[in-house]
């Protein structure tokens, strides 16, 4: 399939990239209704690409049924106003299945986790991601990077293997790094996503990237809109002002190594009545003293 078979997909990726949250009922399952209503917020805010089972959708403490009822959902919700990148990950099989599970629900790409293994060759994962993305030939393919030893060279080889991987997920908080990564991949080859939200779209942006991922848009659409708005602009001091904006929300869930990324989140959108505040282990609901401050930021972002 030629590359300008993707211009679509490669679209959606230079936009913020919602990541979903995965809402619970208070017997623990997937609260259907409140995904939907909190898919439906999202797309009616603006936002017109979705990655269900991404980290803030909690990937790793969903089942594989689970998994597949949040891709149901989210395709569904999206219908044709927005575009649905499908996290998938685990072993290959797995990955594997759920990405030809995302396709033949109907949507346009599948975003690989970063393989979980304690032992990780530049080899073998060019191999993992090879395996996926030959699977699905017909879908966009995004890989997550948060491998700071990956080189640019590595995903070159895959691209040049795979043409359907059109987009990265950059994840690694170094922005010099991530200049040179893209710059040994193919800075024009790729849409480079910053994979670390808000926070680091700024500094990724000046070294390349057109889009950036966000679990803050969840609670806000029309800030993360703001802060990529002023950076398609080339205005950083308005970028800065999202980020002074932003700042506060940002480092509480990235204290701890992120330990509360998913919780705070969730906080928010508690205390905005959106959803119910549950996390599923080893995440955990975030502590009462905490809860005041998150709920004034919502508050703020809401006038």
């Amino acid at each position: 399939m030629s590359g300008v078979a993707f211009e679509s997909q490669r679209t959606a990726l230079a936009d913020v990239v919602a990541i979903p949250v995965t809402p619970f009922a208070e017997d623990g399952s997937v609260d259907q209704a409140a995904h939907r209503a909190l898919l439906r917020r999202l797309i009616d805010g603006g936002i017109t690409t979705l990655t269900p089972n991404g980290n803030t959708g909690e990937f790793y403490a969903l089942t594989p049924e689970e998994r597949r009822l949040v891709t149901e959902l989210t395709v569904s919700e999206a219908g044709d106003r927005a575009t649905v990148l499908v996290g998938v990950g685990h072993d290959i099989p797995t990955a594997v299945a759920s990405a030809r599970h995302a396709r033949e629900l109907g949507a346009q790409m599948v975003m690989v986790h970063q393989p979980v293994h304690p032992y990780v060759a530049q080899r073998g994962w060019v191999d993992y991601h090879r395996a996926v993305a030959e699977a699905v030939p017909e879908l966009g393919v995004v890989p997550y990077i948060r491998n700071a030893q990956l080189t640019g060279a590595r995903l070159a080889e895959l691209a040049d293997a795979c043409p359907n991987v059109i987009g990265v997920k950059y994840a690694v908080p170094d922005a010099a790094r991530f200049a040179a990564f893209a710059r040994d991949a193919g800075l024009e080859r790729f849409v480079w996503v910053a994979g670390l939200a808000e926070p680091y779209a700024p500094s990724y942006f000046s070294a390349g990237a057109t889009g950036f991922t966000s679990g803050l848009v969840n609670v806000a659409p029309s800030v993360s809109l703001n802060m990529i708005e002023a950076l398609r602009s080339g205005d950083y001091p308005a970028a800065m002002k999202v980020w002074e904006q932003i700042r506060r929300f940002e480092e509480l869930r990235a204290a701890g190594g992120s330990a509360d990324n998913v919780t705070v989140v969730k906080e928010a959108l508690a205390s905005l009545g959106l959803c119910r505040r549950e996390v599923r282990p080893p995440s955990r609901v975030l502590p009462e003293p905490a809860r005041a401050e998150v709920a004034a930021i919502a508050a703020g972002w809401s006038l």
